[in-house]
């Protein structure tokens, strides 16, 4: 069952030697929240369709119910910030769901553990600073890329992690960390930044991986300006990045990349 268009088409602007621009298509992200006989037991950031399949295969894989028939019916209901699903369990898989109660947002990768309703999967963010560091020549985004992508010794030898690096201009790669999540990278590089004296506000944060809507909030949170990712992003990223005034930055391949928000962050120069 489709509830709402799974793409958004944007325009971009891209650097590729030369500035110009671009259409992407961006997959949608919301959050959904998977509720059991009035019970919320997880929201995930998540595309909108399938969203009955979703709903059955999470209790299956959850050990909320042991076989289909055990879900006695089933409801869709969109909400102003995202979708609920609803489901009503048979007897005996009812008093299996009171015994497990579960509040957290799914395994590795989801980045919203704990997260039990819509409203808190989309918090309100506080804005990016404003002139707290040097504006970027294009240049610096391949650098930025190019030596996280080399300070991974994880990854080297597993091919199995994401990373998170703080690169500032004019020092350089400050700091990077490792995990098979993606935010939980991120939340080891602000766990080892935030406290010394590099602020993130001063310089670009560089992730990985593709760049959801949970790393753009984290990135915010401990004020990043810039933030860059190795793969595209969702559309509710860059409109949160919109929000915030983070100048978002995907699809880096070498010397080419593409801006989704706030190109202000790059020297006049560039942008002429």
């Amino acid at each position: 069952m489709n509830t709402q268009a799974h793409t958004t088409a944007r325009s971009v602007l891209a650097w590729s030697g030369a500035w110009h621009t671009t259409e992407r298509i961006l997959p949608e992200e919301v959050p959904v929240a998977l509720v059991y006989d009035g019970t919320t037991q997880a929201v995930m950031m998540a595309t909108p369709s399938d969203l009955p399949d979703f709903l059955l295969g999470f209790a299956l894989t959850e050990g909320l119910i042991d076989t289909p028939d055990e879900l006695t019916g089933t409801e869709i209901v969109a909400q102003p910030r995202g979708i609920e699903v609803r489901a009503w369990l048979a007897p005996g898989a009812a008093s299996r769901l009171t015994a497990r109660r579960r509040l957290s947002a799914g395994p590795v990768g989801c980045g919203l553990c704990g997260v039990d309703s819509i409203e808190a999967a989309l918090r309100p963010l506080p804005p990016a600073p404003k002139d707290s560091g040097p504006w970027l020549a294009p240049d610096a985004v391949a650098q930025a890329m190019a030596a996280v992508t080399a300070a991974q010794p994880l990854h080297t030898q597993t091919r199995a992690t994401h990373a998170a690096g703080l690169w500032l201009p004019g020092t350089g790669l400050v700091a990077v960390r490792e995990d098979v999540g993606r935010h939980n990278a991120l939340d080891k590089l602000a766990g080892a930044v935030v406290p010394g004296d590099a602020s993130p506000s001063a310089g670009i944060l560089v992730l990985t991986s593709r760049l959801s809507v949970d790393l753009v909030q984290k990135a915010a949170m401990i004020g990043a300006r810039v933030l860059i990712g190795a793969s595209a992003p969702t559309a509710l990223a860059v409109s949160e990045a919109e929000a915030a005034g983070i100048t978002l930055i995907a699809r880096v391949r070498g010397a080419s990349f593409e801006v989704y928000s706030h190109p202000q962050a790059f020297t006049e120069e560039a942008l002429a």
